[in-house]
């Protein structure tokens, strides 16, 4: 419960324990006893006690919020400087002279490496998420080393938890499965990105947010090439999994098709289900047409993603395999 609101709750049923003495010698046309005004005094007390912790905690929670502010306002004036810094570090690398001003953060081979300031790091990484959507619905775990993730599963083909029908007062023959894990473990990916003199020189050009959109665009392009597909020894694609749907066609895909792929789906995973495809058979899918020569796929204006297939939203990657034998 919030503190503040605890306070004056408990100050209320004090005010009214107050009160209901004084109403009670009113009522009954008397005055208070000594029993009565001994604990009128004490309540009094309490009261008084409480709206000095109420005041105190309302001037703790506006030096909250200024030191909120001016946090906030230090984070601000950081990302603006690191911006300049980075701008500055990328131009004088192409052999621009920049200004430099006294005091001021300056980036170097020196005390920095190849390694880009932390603001500029997470803009990267927000232009990637927002381009991905893949990564976007991923699990992800920001851990050192190598992860275990626990996996509940069959002891071995006979071995597991088991319902059945039972008999009373007889006993239940004792089953289980077993926990095995899986090794998350962690590879290192770079990008570098390449910046003409000329563009450098050009003062229109916003160098920093060049940078982190193609970066971002590139990386994104990976790591969802990595979710999907994945790299012999690095990472397990989701592609090489085997629920397979013969179509008897290695050129083309039937409305029948789609909804039969669908119902392969596990009841449980349907809920975060959604269509990943290339382009081209997206624009296949968008051709279908029923017997009136209505097309079969419509925007969704009342949804994020402006399309739909069977009720799931729909994502296009490059990295997925376009319509053929095997495919």
């Amino acid at each position: 419960m919030d503190k503040l609101k605890e306070l004056l709750e408990k100050r209320n049923k004090k005010v009214e324990e107050l009160q209901s003495i004084v109403d009670k010698a009113k009522e009954e046309t008397r005055a208070m006893t000594k029993e009565e005004k001994d604990k009128f005094d004490t309540l009094e007390q309490e009261i008084k006690d409480l709206d000095a912790t109420i005041e105190a905690e309302k001037r703790a929670r506006d030096y909250e919020i200024k030191d909120n502010d001016k946090q906030d306002g230090k984070a601000e004036e950081r990302a603006v400087v690191e911006e300049r810094a980075f701008a500055n570090y990328i131009r004088k690398q192409c052999g621009v002279h920049v200004e430099e001003r006294s005091g001021e953060q300056n980036l170097d081979m020196g005390n920095n490496g190849a390694v880009i300031p932390v603001t500029i790091a997470q803009r990267v990484i927000r232009k990637v998420e927002e381009i991905a959507p893949v990564l976007a619905k991923a699990t992800r775990f920001n851990v050192k080393g190598t992860l275990k993730v626990p996996v509940w599963g069959k002891a071995n083909t006979d071995h597991d938890i088991t319902v059945a029908y039972q008999t009373e007062f007889t006993d239940i023959t004792a089953d289980s499965g077993m926990f095995t894990s899986v090794d998350l473990s962690g590879y290192l990916a770079g990008a570098l990105t390449l910046i003409g003199k000329s563009v450098a020189n050009n003062a229109d050009v916003d160098v920093v947010n060049f940078v982190i959109n193609e970066m971002a665009k590139k990386i994104a392009q990976f790591l969802e090439g990595e979710l999907l597909n994945g790299t012999v020894n690095k990472a397990t694609g989701a592609l090489s999994t085997n629920t397979t749907l013969d179509v008897g066609s290695t050129t083309a895909i039937s409305a029948d098709n789609l909804i039969d792929l669908q119902a392969k789906i596990p009841t449980v995973y349907q809920a975060d289900a959604c269509w990943i495809m290339h382009p081209s058979t997206f624009t296949t899918l968008k051709k279908l047409k029923d017997a009136t020569g209505q097309y079969l796929l419509q925007n969704d204006f009342t949804s994020a993603m402006p399309y739909r297939i069977l009720g799931k939203p729909v994502y296009l990657s490059d990295n997925m395999p376009t319509i053929g034998s095997g495919n």
